[in-house]
């Protein structure tokens, strides 16, 4: 496995980036536009340790070596509705899979729930996506980053609603695509 793509990854993802996204909510077949403005800087140390400790997750080793961001966002939808959220994420390795890292993303503010929330991520080293897939109350979303280079990422986001334990996800509910470009340099 080179885990070197992982961490290169990371790397390329801190900086500012501007994203235009298109939202399809399939059960009201509407589709929404907006834009965000986002900002990613390393997550300090001490914050690390901060979103272990809100999960309830164990102690980590290497807690330096693992990759974490502090992410800050504004949207604004073209109906003018606006979204602000600042958080804490950190990605723990659990296993290897040929050329896919698997394991857990922790955060200490979810998206579609204001509470700290293990997820689980799937790196694939060869084309430099990271998936990731949080089961909310509700529903289930499946985010998708793949960076195409250091200055563009595309997005993809799925929500399902969520099945009952040991089914499959079948009824997308939301279907999001976007574009993020580096600002900058």
């Amino acid at each position: 496995m080179n885990d070197s793509a992982f961490y290169q990854f990371f790397d390329a993802c801190v900086g500012n980036w501007v994203t235009e996204r298109t939202y399809h909510y399939l059960t009201r077949q509407e589709v929404e536009r907006s834009h965000t403005e986002f900002m990613i800087q390393p997550v300090p140390l001490d914050c690390k340790a901060q979103v272990l400790t809100d999960n309830g997750y164990p102690d980590q080793p290497d807690l330096d070596q693992l990759p974490g961001f502090h992410l800050e966002f504004n949207t604004i939808s073209d109906k003018g509705e606006r979204v602000n959220q600042a958080l804490n994420m950190l990605f723990v390795p659990q296993r290897e899979d040929s050329y896919l890292l698997l394991g857990d993303y922790l955060r200490d503010r979810a998206y579609e729930e204001a509470k700290p929330i293990i997820a689980q991520f799937r790196f694939n080293t060869e084309n430099r996506e990271l998936l990731m897939t949080t089961f909310y109350t509700q529903v289930v979303s499946v985010d998708s980053i793949t960076l195409i280079n250091p200055r563009l990422r595309i997005r993809r986001i799925l929500n399902y609603r969520r099945p009952a334990p040991g089914e499959p996800l079948q009824e997308v509910l939301l279907a999001g695509f976007g574009v993020e470009q580096k600002q900058g340099t």
